[in-house]
C-alpha cells in the first residue's frame, strides 16, 4: 500500500523532499519538495518536460527568468499573501535568496506550452469560506494561485488554505477522482492538527504533508489555539481537469448543510 502521510526532513543541502515520481507517494504524480536558502543562496529550476511552480513560503528571493527579474519577499504564510513562479516546460528561473528563505517547488509533467507568469499576492486574494456553517466551524481563508480557469494549459493546482484556530477546513468531508498533495505549517512549533484520509486519520504538525488518492475523503482540522496553513496541490487527470465545481461530498453529512447549530 502506499503512504498517505509523510513527515520528511531537510538534509545538509536544505532540501525537503515530499512527494516523487517513484517513491512511497508516487501515486500523487507530482514532484514537490521544500528548500531551506541562506542569505546569498542561489537555486536553478526548470525542466525540459515538466512545468514548475516556484511558491514563495518566507524569506526575500529574486526571481530571475525568461529575461525578467522581480525582488520579493513574504514575511510568512500567516501574515502575507504569495509569490509564486510558474514555468512551462523547458524554460529555467534562478532564485537567489536575501535572507532566510523557504521556498516550495511543485512539479509535474507537461508536453504543452504556456506563457511563464509570477503571480502576486494580489492575484490569489484570501477570501473566507465556511462563515457560519456548522457553528462556524468550518471558517477558513483560501487563495487559488492558479487552476484550470486561470491556467488551461496546466497539468497542475496550486492554492493555499489558513485554519483559523480549532476549526476544519475540507470540510464537509468531500472526495474528487484527481490527486492531492497538502503541505502544512503551524503558527507555533508545537501547533498540531489532525488529517483524515479516508479511514485513516494522522497527526499533523510543522513541514508534515498528506498524499491523498484520488477518490479518497480528506477534511482535516486545526487544534484549538494554533492556526494552520495548508498549501493544496491537486495533479489533473488526462481529459478529466479538477474544477472548483467538482467537490463530491459525502452524502452522510449532506443534512449539515441545512441543520441549525
Amino acid at each position: 500500500m502506499e503512504k498517505v502521510f509523510g513527515y520528511p526532513e531537510f538534509d545538509d543541502t536544505g532540501e525537503m523532499i515530499l512527494t516523487t515520481y517513484d517513491n512511497e507517494y508516487r501515486a500523487m504524480r507530482m514532484d514537490i519538495r521544500v528548500y531551506r536558502m541562506r542569505p546569498g543562496d542561489t537555486r536553478t529550476f526548470g525542466s525540459a518536460l515538466e512545468e514548475t511552480a516556484i511558491l514563495l513560503l518566507s524569506g526575500k528571493v529574486t526571481y530571475t527568468w525568461g529575461g525578467e527579474e522581480q525582488t520579493v519577499s513574504r514575511k510568512d504564510v500567516f501574515t502575507e499573501g504569495p509569490w509564486a513562479l510558474h514555468l512551462c516546460r523547458g524554460k529555467e528561473a534562478r532564485i537567489a535568496a536575501a535572507q532566510e528563505t523557504e521556498i516550495l517547488v511543485q512539479r509535474t509533467q507537461n508536453d504543452r506550452d504556456f506563457a511563464c507568469r509570477l503571480y502576486a499576492p494580489e492575484d490569489a486574494p484570501w477570501n473566507y469560506s465556511g462563515v457560519g456553517k456548522f457553528g462556524d466551524a468550518a471558517r477558513r481563508r483560501v487563495n487559488t494561485i492558479f487552476d484550470h480557469d486561470i491556467c488551461p494549459e496546466s497539468n497542475m493546482v496550486l492554492g493555499e488554505v489558513l485554519n483559523d484556530m480549532g476549526n476544519w477546513s475540507g470540510y464537509l468531508p468531500h472526495r474528487h477522482p484527481q490527486p492531492e498533495a497538502y503541505f502544512f505549517k503551524f503558527d507555533r512549533p508545537e501547533g498540531f492538527g489532525a488529517s483524515f484520509v479516508g479511514d485513516q486519520v494522522f497527526k499533523s504538525v510543522n513541514n508534515s504533508f498528506s498524499a491523498i488518492p484520488g477518490g479518497e475523503l480528506h477534511p482535516q482540522a486545526a487544534a484549538p489555539g494554533f492556526r494552520m496553513y495548508t498549501c493544496w496541490m491537486i495533479r489533473h487527470l488526462e481529459g478529466n481537469p479538477w474544477l472548483q465545481t467538482d467537490r463530491c461530498e459525502d452524502e452522510r453529512y449532506t443534512w449539515m448543510h441545512d441543520a441549525q447549530f
